[in-house]
């Protein structure tokens, strides 16, 4: 199939033939035609399958044949780097188009923001926290919204977003076209989707089973303390590009200064980190000025890193799930790709998980650093201060679905002042 068939607009193809895009993803092909007939929609389709110029194309093309003050659709997203990286598709895939779009998220100033408001928006890209900040000023209106998306939706509600959502959904008018995506579909998806959606239409992609037929993986068996000389070896054995995930932003700052030590300059993108820094750290990357970026899984998701060499799980992930989604990070586009994961004695659980979900055993690499501890690390139980307890050992509790990098609830008054997270680009 071509983008011909897809019925969209010269305007759109012209836009679309500039960025060297020649046929439709899986998810457009499915998609498109019943966005196109304005129907509601659910997507189950994981970063890296395009689902974004799924939903772009068909928004832009719908919105284009007539003009209104107002914001006319609105797409709600987890975390600013995604909001940034959605606004670029709209803004390069609308290039020959009479259409405005803008994004706002919070970790900046909303005041370039608000003054985008005030010249006139069609189209905002929006994460939660900011876009509720804003409308309890006053700023966003959207009692004329054609078109509403909620993009990640699954990540949405690990971040703690619901209220949030839901207090957006209670501000849209109720004749209007709503489209839900979502990586994974957990019953607290389900239910949303029933309360938002009207008779929609579903289409899947790339389940969230599969990994990456073009990526090479494997996993070293190794000593926690032991990670952090296996991933200076391997770095030093002509790595292109490397993204190297840690499960928390300690985690990730404490690689990247081990890497200094052995002088290998990285840089790192999670939550505690500034638009601005986060920003510069992408594009370094991105450019080839640094061959590595230490990330956490907020941060990171839809991350497009075009012809990434190399992901490296230095911690594996608490749910399965997110293996997917990181290994997705390299072998676009049928691109060869690594995926290597370092696996201590306590994350021995982890790995089965995925094990499980994928289908498949993992491959098994040797180093000079083979696995020795194999019992589980303990913890000592802090002690009232002033007191001189003695301390003794307490068996470790591994928290399924731990969110260190997550933002943290504030009163509604200042939710729009948090940081917010993770993003991509694929048509």
């Amino acid at each position: 199939m071509t983008f011909e068939q897809l019925q969209l607009s010269q305007p759109l193809l012209a836009a679309i033939s500039r960025q060297g895009y020649i046929e439709p993803t899986p998810i457009q092909q499915q998609a498109i035609p019943y966005l196109l007939e304005k129907r509601d929609l659910i997507g189950c389709a994981q970063t890296g399958t395009g689902k974004t110029a799924a939903f772009a194309l068909p928004i832009l093309q719908i919105l284009s044949k007539e003009r209104a003050k107002q914001v006319r659709a609105l797409i709600l997203t987890p975390t600013r780097e995604l909001a940034i990286q959605i606004l670029d598709c709209f803004q390069s895939y609308g290039e020959n188009l009479p259409l405005r779009s803008a994004a706002i998220f919070g970790g900046v100033g909303q005041e370039p923001q608000v003054a985008a408001l005030r010249r006139g928006v069609d189209i905002l890209i929006a994460t939660p926290g900011r876009l509720c900040d804003l409308m309890q000023q006053g700023y966003v209106k959207l009692a004329g919204l054609e078109i509403f998306v909620l993009d990640e939706a699954d990540r949405m509600l690990d971040m703690g977003f619901l209220r949030d959502v839901k207090k957006v959904l209670a501000a849209l008018p109720k004749q209007r076209q709503t489209l839900l995506f979502s990586a994974t579909m957990p019953r607290e998806i389900e239910t949303l989707a029933h309360t938002m959606l009207h008779a929609p239409v579903t289409v899947k992609a790339n389940p969230v089973t599969d990994t990456a037929t073009a990526v090479q993986q494997s996993v070293y068996l190794i000593d926690k303390k032991n990670k952090k000389f296996l991933l200076q070896n391997l770095l030093k054995q002509g790595v292109t590009s490397a993204l190297v995930f840690t499960r928390t932003k300690y985690g990730a700052n404490d690689v990247v200064k081990d890497l200094a030590k052995a002088g290998i300059e990285a840089m790192a993108i999670h939550g505690n980190k500034s638009q601005t820094a986060r920003q510069t750290a992408l594009s370094s990357f991105k450019s080839g000025k640094i061959k590595v970026l230490v990330a956490t899984d907020i941060a990171a998701r839809g991350i497009d890193v075009p012809e990434l060499s190399h992901v490296i799980n230095y911690e594996l992930p608490n749910e399965p799930e997110t293996y997917i989604h990181r290994v997705g990070r390299t072998g676009r586009a049928g691109l060869g790709g690594i995926a290597i994961s370092f696996c201590d004695y306590d994350e021995l659980d982890y790995l089965e998980d995925i094990e499980k979900l994928t289908g498949k055993a993992l491959p098994r690499e040797t180093s000079k650093w083979p696995m020795e501890v194999l019992q589980k690390t303990v913890k000592q139980p802090r002690t009232a201060p002033g007191t001189n307890r003695r301390r003794t050992a307490a068996p470790s509790v591994k928290l399924r679905g731990d969110k260190q990098d997550a933002p943290k609830r504030q009163p509604s008054a200042a939710r729009g002042a948090r940081t917010e997270k993770r993003g991509r680009r694929h048509p």
